[in-house]
Parts: C-alpha cells; sequence; structure tokens
C-alpha cells in the first residue's frame, strides 16, 4: 500500500506549493523584467511626460532662441536699424538709393559706429541654392557689403513673413532703441527721421507711420486683394488703423515682441495689414506722422525718377542732427 504512494503529492500539501509558487514567481517579475517590459500605469505616466515635455520643449525652444538671441551681449548698440526692402530684380533701385540718400563705404561705416544709424537693404535667399540671382547678390555685397540677409524664400506674396524675419534678426544683431522697415523705391530723409524718432524715444511701445484705414479688396485678380477679406466683417469694410507699407517704424519693445512670438503671429496678404494686426489688440501708442506720408516723385532730367520721397535732403543731415541731438 505504501508502495503505490511512492511518486505523488499530498494533497494536503497542494495548496501550500501554489502560494509558495505564486509567491516566487511575483517575486521574480518584479526583480528581474524584461528589458523594455513596463507596467500599464508606468507606461502611461512616462508618456504623457514624454509629451508633456516635448510640447514644452518646443514652446521653450521657440522662446529660448529667440531671447538668448535678445540678451546676447554681441549686439551692438544703435539709435536706429532701417532695414530696405529690396528684391532680386531691383539693382537699379538700390543703384538709386546709393546714389542719393544711403551713405556708402566709411561714411555709411561713420553712421553706424559714430551716430548709431544702421542702414541695410535687406533680402533673402532663392527656393534653389546657388542660383545665377544668389550669385549676383553675393557678387553685389562684397562691392557694397551693405545687406543683411534674411533666412527667407523671396517672394512677392511672401513680404509678411519677410518683415517677421526682418525684425528678428535685426533684433538678434542690435540692441536699437527703433527698428524701421522702408521700401527701396522710396527715398529718405535720414535726418528729419532721425528728428522724428527722436521725438519719441523717451516712450515705450511706439508704432509709427503714414496711418491709414483702406478698404477690405474681397475681389480677386485686383491688387491687394485680401483672400481672408470675411474676417473683416461685411463687404465694404476698412481695416483697422495701419501705417501704409512704405515706410514705418516701430520702438525697440515691439520688435522685441514681433521676434519672440514670430511663429504664432499670422500673415495676412498684405504686409503692412499683417504688422498693424500683429500690434492691434496691445497697448501701443499709434502716431500718425504725416511726415513719413510717401509724396509725388519729382521730375529729373525730364523723366520722372522710379522713386517716392520722404522729405528728402542730403544724407549729412543725418550727421547734424545726431550730432546736435548727441545720439
Amino acid at each position: 500500500m505504501k508502495g503505490k504512494n511512492n511518486g505523488k503529492i499530498s494533497v494536503t500539501f497542494i495548496p501550500i506549493f501554489s502560494i509558495c509558487f505564486f509567491v516566487t514567481c511575483m517575486l521574480f517579475t518584479t526583480k528581474y523584467k524584461l528589458p523594455g517590459e513596463l507596467s500599464l500605469d508606468k507606461s502611461m505616466s512616462m508618456l504623457q511626460m514624454e509629451f508633456s515635455v516635448s510640447g514644452s520643449s518646443e514652446k521653450n525652444r521657440i522662446i529660448d532662441e529667440s531671447s538668448s538671441a535678445i540678451s546676447s551681449p554681441r549686439r551692438k548698440r544703435a539709435f536706429m536699424v532701417i532695414g530696405i526692402n529690396t528684391a532680386f530684380s531691383s539693382r537699379e533701385r538700390r543703384d538709386s538709393v546709393r546714389k542719393t540718400w544711403m551713405p556708402q563705404g566709411e561714411k555709411l561705416r561713420r553712421l553706424e559706429h559714430e551716430k548709431g544709424i544702421i542702414v541695410r537693404f535687406m533680402i533673402g535667399h532663392s527656393s534653389t541654392s546657388n542660383t545665377t540671382q544668389d550669385k549676383d547678390l553675393d557678387s553685389e555685397e562684397t562691392q557694397h557689403n551693405d545687406f543683411l540677409r534674411l533666412d527667407h524664400v523671396e517672394g512677392y506674396h511672401e513680404l509678411s513673413a519677410k518683415t517677421k524675419i526682418f525684425f528678428s534678426t535685426a533684433v538678434a544683431q542690435w540692441d536699437a532703441e527703433f527698428y524701421v522697415k522702408v521700401d527701396d523705391d522710396v527715398h529718405v530723409n535720414l535726418g528729419t527721421l532721425a528728428a522724428t524718432l527722436a521725438r519719441h524715444r523717451t516712450k515705450s511701445r511706439i508704432y509709427i507711420g503714414c496711418m491709414k484705414s483702406g478698404p477690405v479688396l474681397a475681389r480677386k485678380n485686383v491688387k491687394y486683394y485680401e483672400p481672408e477679406f470675411w474676417k473683416f466683417g461685411e463687404d465694404g469694410n476698412k481695416y483697422f488703423r495701419h501705417a501704409t507699407g512704405q515706410i514705418y517704424a516701430i520702438s525697440k519693445d515691439l520688435a522685441t515682441y514681433i521676434s519672440i512670438n514670430q511663429p504664432i503671429l499670422h500673415k495676412y496678404a498684405n504686409e503692412d495689414v499683417s504688422l498693424g494686426a500683429w500690434l492691434f489688440g496691445l497697448e501701443v501708442e499709434q502716431i500718425d506722422d504725416r511726415s513719413l506720408c510717401c509724396g509725388t516723385p519729382p521730375i529729373v532730367s525730364g523723366k520722372q525718377k522710379q522713386a517716392t520721397y520722404v522729405s528728402l535732403r542730403s544724407t549729412e543731415d543725418a550727421v547734424e542732427f545726431a550730432t546736435r541731438y548727441k545720439i
């Protein structure tokens, strides 16, 4: 009878062995998890953490890049930075500006280093690298050294994006009191412009230009057509008041605001409307200065010169003004 029970486990010990086996398995799986094996709770927790970190790191990257550029000790102090918006095809306009109101060579350097007035043609690059246009521009830059090259693909319908990138690039390079955008078919009296801005240098959040409120054009195939016309209400409505795109200036704090927030600033079809929209909801002092309204081009040698003028006088006015007001 005893031989028949050899090799068999008593019924009494089965529950004890089951409990011991379960406890042993739990200890083993807790201590020796397989690579990459995580609990559901821990997986979800890590996923949420990674998502949160990913989102915040991207936001922080945008802010940190702009903030670090703005706080960089390499930035040069200046009174105003003037960016002349130009295109690949505008060589004649640039040469006209160089012959009239924009100093060249050592005079341009003196204006910058002694008076804090920076003047640069601002331009991006073509959609493909090393084109003839890019090479011609490189040659022109070597000759004149008066460009601010932007990380931007040139295009007429990309002026709003170009404006944002200009302010961001200029703020990163110069710690100026004012940042000015002007078209390359506008001839400027630097002395008058400097005097105008100096009257407002003690104020904050200044947006100055020739203010207007034009109609929102909803018909396609017309100049200044606004594809997002429906955002401005009923047909026949006008835009909010904003400075004409030919020339305007903003103070340092507003340029810094655009630089930091440029990824989330909406671009409208027209660049001057875009700038007005970026500043519309802020505590900004709009200054309508009629001296910055462009006039009719004068007659030169029997022909109309292809430029509009803003109180054009000699470039030396800027140096004289800067000396008088200790810019």
